[in-house]
């Protein structure tokens, strides 16, 4: 082989590699004009988000994709790599994935509670109890109907946890009065307002569909372990395919100051009292440390 043809196989193949250094430098694996966002059912059916996002698309001329899920389910497409940002609220869970270096960042952006609701009636007797786990004991003993959720979700994680506070693990298949609904939080509310049951929610998203759950009312309000705080997480970019900039400008952007006073007034007037409370900059053990009440 000639040296004039080496040379020319050498120059070949450099153009070659070069035209693919190109390439990977200018496609980044996503659309930088998209923001993958996993949030829950319950965040989402709050109408929360509809108020938000469009301002946060339009100061960023970018495109946010909600994906509305259980919160099990969210955290799992940031595991997976499948989200840019998620916004949760599941403690536990979200820390596992913070130590696991899943997601770089966990910041708290607002609070409010969670609440058993049930008929006006209240067949098992528990309004105005304020020890939850009393509250659920008596209903079980009483074999009134609870609509869980049953879907990974932060609620039904919750729910978990509060019968296991009270010493019980009801089951569909153990317990007939336990009602396995395996939907969000709106189809739960939905069929306990249908079949007279017992459920728990957060209060933002009972109070804003409050206009079409006539037969439910909050009954067991107000123990510090019904605490519910949501968080924003930005996904390792690692993973690959994330947009890190855009997570990081959405993570700030609900912890502004001004974002943060839409969120502690949205339907505020309506409802007459907050269906979230603002809590950047705060801490969830200070929040639990005062019982709730807003700083």
């Amino acid at each position: 082989m000639s040296r004039a043809l080496v040379l020319g196989w050498f120059a070949l193949v450099g153009f070659v590699l070069f035209g693919l250094t190109a390439a990977c430098s200018a496609d980044p694996g996503y659309n930088e004009d998209e923001l993958i966002l996993a949030t829950t059912t319950s965040l989402n059916d709050s109408g929360l988000l509809d108020q938000l996002v469009p301002i946060f698309e339009a100061e960023e001329a970018i495109t946010v994709k909600i994906i509305a899920v259980g919160t099990g389910a969210a955290l799992r497409m940031g595991v997976e790599g499948n989200a840019d940002v998620l916004l949760t609220h599941a403690p536990a869970a979200e820390l596992e994935l913070l130590q696991a270096g899943d997601v770089i960042s966990r910041t708290l952006v607002a609070y409010n509670d969670f609440v058993v609701v049930g008929p006006a009636e209240d067949p098992a007797g528990v309004s105005g109890l304020t020890d939850v786990s009393a509250a659920l004991r008596t209903i079980a003993e009483s074999g009134a109907t609870f609509a869980s959720r049953g879907d990974d979700s932060g609620t039904h994680k919750k729910e978990l946890v509060l019968w296991s506070d009270a010493g019980l693990s009801p089951s569909s298949e153990s317990h007939d009065w336990y009602l396995d609904v395996g939907q969000g939080m709106s189809a739960t509310l939905t069929v306990a307002n249908q079949r007279g049951a017992y459920a728990l929610t957060d209060r933002g998203t009972f109070l804003a569909l409050s206009e079409d759950l006539a037969g439910l009312r909050p009954l067991v309000e107000g123990d510090p372990r019904l605490l519910n705080f949501y968080s924003v997480m930005e996904v390792d970019g690692d993973k690959g395919r994330i947009n890190v900039v855009a997570a990081q400008a959405f993570s700030a952007f609900l912890t502004r100051d001004d974002i943060q006073a839409m969120i502690g007034d949205y339907l505020r007037e309506r409802y007459g009292q907050p269906l979230f409370i603002p809590a950047a900059g705060e801490t969830e053990e200070g929040i639990s440390a005062r019982g709730g009440a807003a700083n």
